[in-house]
Order: structure tokens, then C-alpha cells, then sequence
């Protein structure tokens, strides 16, 4: 039997999700948004709880599509309140629209997101090598002043935990515990 991160239940999504894409570096626009979108609203919250509602988050946010949601209208913002298949959390869902907003900003600016955010690591993984799950803080450093530059260019729901969840998440940082098969000290 494969030894994974303390976190995985033996629920098949996590299992999936933990084997090939947490802590798989990410470069693709997309996935950066995605991953924004779902840790934004995984705040306060289970990350096995996102997971279940990912493919409705997919469907009621156009694929994830942030052009076309920078421009959702009052309309949409009711319409997603109504989606019982997602966290109708009104706040969220602004933030959705506003970060989306600023996605775009930060593409125009440096070319695209993914220049933008591996280069507060100078396009490494932070690999990490901790022995026992409870180990791993909830943000560090790196995280603290990714959220302060996010914070400063108007995204919303971006604290440090989040952040450090999202770099977790599209593999700039590599937690992956010792023990863990996806472990690597390279």
C-alpha cells in the first residue's frame, strides 16, 4: 500500500487529487485561476468539502473562464447565489469577479500570471522536507508576502493561509511529507 501525506482520507477524489495534482508545479493560466478561485473559497472551510463541488464550481463559473468572469454582471452574482452545487457565499463570489479583474491586470503587466507568481520563488519549488504532517505551518514567509503583493494589487480573500494552501496546491511549494510515495528531496 502506498504511504501518502497524513491529510488524505481514503476518500477516492483526495486520493486523486493528492496523487497527481497537489504539489505538481503548475504553469497554465487556467489552473493558476482555477486554483485561486477554489482556495478563495475553501477559506473557513474542508478542502475534501471544494473538492466535491469542484465540477459544479467548474460549471457555474464557465470552465473557470476568468474573462469571461471579470465581467459578470449583478445578474450572475444572483444566479450563483442560487447555485446550491457551490459555496454561495456572496463575499466569495465578488471576490471571484474582482480577482479575475486583477488576474487580467497582472497578465498585462508581466506577461502572464504564471511569470508573475514563480517569480517570488525565481521559477524553483520550494521543496520542503518535513518528517510528520504536523510539521507544516499554515503560511510562512513566502506566503506572507505573496498575500501582501496580491493584497496591494486589489485581489480579495488572499491571506497568508490561503496563499500558502494555493502554493501547495499548484506545486510552487512541495510539501509533500518524507514518507509520502510523492516525496522527492530533489
Amino acid at each position: 500500500m502506498k504511504k501518502r501525506c497524513h491529510w488524505v482520507t481514503e476518500d477516492a477524489l483526495y486520493i486523486q487529487y493528492h496523487d497527481h495534482e497537489w504539489g505538481v508545479p503548475v504553469k497554465d493560466e487556467h489552473t493558476f485561476f482555477e486554483f485561486l478561485v477554489l482556495e478563495c473559497f475553501q477559506a473557513g472551510l474542508n478542502w475534501l468539502t471544494i473538492l466535491k463541488k469542484r465540477e459544479h464550481f467548474r460549471q457555474a463559473f464557465d470552465a473557470f473562464d476568468y474573462e469571461k468572469i471579470a465581467h459578470y454582471s449583478e445578474e450572475k452574482v444572483s444566479e450563483l447565489m442560487q447555485n446550491k452545487g457551490i459555496i454561495r457565499h456572496e463575499g466569495k463570489i465578488r471576490a471571484a469577479i474582482n480577482n479575475a479583474q486583477k488576474f487580467i491586470e497582472i497578465q498585462s503587466e508581466f506577461g502572464s500570471f504564471s511569470k508573475f507568481i514563480w517569480g517570488f520563488t525565481e521559477g524553483e519549488v520550494v521543496k520542503n522536507h518535513w518528517e510528520r504532517g504536523d510539521e507544516i505551518p499554515a503560511n510562512t514567509p513566502l506566503s506572507d508576502e505573496i498575500s501582501k503583493a496580491l493584497k496591494k494589487r486589489g485581489f480579495k480573500f488572499v491571506g497568508s493561509t490561503t496563499v500558502y494552501a494555493f502554493l501547495q496546491a499548484t506545486g510552487i511549494v512541495n510539501d509533500h511529507i518524507s514518507s509520502c510515495f510523492c516525496y522527492s528531496p530533489e
